[in-house]
């Protein structure tokens, strides 16, 4: 699905696409007498996880090292995951998975009904919401959350030794490294924008970018109801776009950030309208682009990107 035509939220497509994928899987089930995958575990014994989104598997790949075979199924830059349409592939990866890890939040419901459609025993779910406490109409965008990220990265760990008990100081040891070290540089860009920037006004175009902005201390002028009706693929009432046009035509606010993934009229109304201003422009995306780096290559790229434009926005 296009990302500028995003709907979250609306039913897929009638729910045609789901339920050719569960009859898809009900019929494989039912000739083959099991789920089409491996079973429990991956390739040479390894524990097979299923990430519904790669930022997620990113880090469960890092964190399982050679004892987990981790396969993302929203992996495309160009997908949405919000309006995801599953086949009948991603019901049997689901169903062979042994530790499945799902967003939640109302933000891959279709995952939670191909799971409904082939219950295994001995699967385990890590909804990231359930484990925040978080709900649906929540922002569901907590992998941009520095600290639900290091909440995450625990119960992830924790998962794999509760599966694999007999090499659970590995999985300690690979999550001790994944703090300190491969986090490192995104941990201090965070400190370092935090310190030079924090209380610069800003302006963003959806939601995504509400948890770092929070976490690095800046203002975020944009008023989260026009955020969220652009991540959610509803009407941004006239009441908001007179606001956020006048925040940037006055220059009120310093930096523009803006999903790269999900340019809507409005927002591209608003990208034109902060060019023509000089407002420096940052650019943040829904998944790991390229899709080929790790959770902490693409967070990292962003930071850095995103300190560019605080510093020729402000001159420091």
């Amino acid at each position: 699905m296009n990302m500028h035509s995003r709907r979250v939220g609306l039913p897929v497509r009638g729910g045609a696409a789901l339920a050719l994928a569960l009859v898809a899987l009900a019929s494989g089930c039912g000739r083959n007498g099991a789920p089409a995958s491996s079973g429990s575990h991956g390739g040479a014994g390894k524990i097979a996880v299923v990430a519904a989104e790669n930022f997620w598997g990113s880090v469960a790949a890092q964190l399982g090292g050679e004892r987990a075979e981790v396969r993302s199924i929203v992996a495309n830059p160009d997908t949405d995951p919000h309006s995801y349409e599953p086949n009948a592939s991603d019901a049997r990866t689901l169903a062979g998975a042994r530790l499945v890890i799902v967003n939640g939040i109302g933000y891959d419901a279709w995952a939670d009904r191909l799971l409904a459609a082939s219950p295994q025993p001995g699967r385990r779910v890590l909804n990231i919401g359930s484990v925040l406490g978080l709900h649906s109409g929540d922002n569901p965008h907590q992998w941009y959350s520095p600290a639900h990220v290091h909440a995450i990265v625990d119960s992830i760990a924790a998962a794999y030794e509760r599966l694999d008990p007999a090499d659970a100081a590995d999985f300690v040891r690979r999550r001790a490294s994944f703090l300190s070290e491969d986090l490192a540089r995104y941990d201090q860009l965070r400190a370092e924008i935090r310190g030079q920037f924090s209380g610069v006004p800003v302006g963003y175009s959806e939601s995504i970018f509400q948890p770092l902005g929070e976490d690095l201390g800046l203002r975020l002028l944009t008023p989260y109801s026009f955020a969220k009706a652009i991540a959610e693929g509803t009407d941004v009432t006239a009441h908001d776009k007179l606001l956020v046009d006048e925040q940037a035509s006055r220059r009120r606010i310093k930096v523009w950030i803006f999903n790269g993934q999900n340019v809507t009229p409005d927002v591209q109304r608003m990208n034109a309208i902060v060019r023509e201003h000089d407002i420096p422009i940052a650019t943040v995306t829904e998944t790991l682009a390229p899709a080929s780096a790790s959770f902490e290559q693409w967070q990292v790229r962003e930071l850095e990107g995103l300190r560019a434009a605080l510093r020729r926005a402000t001159g420091r």
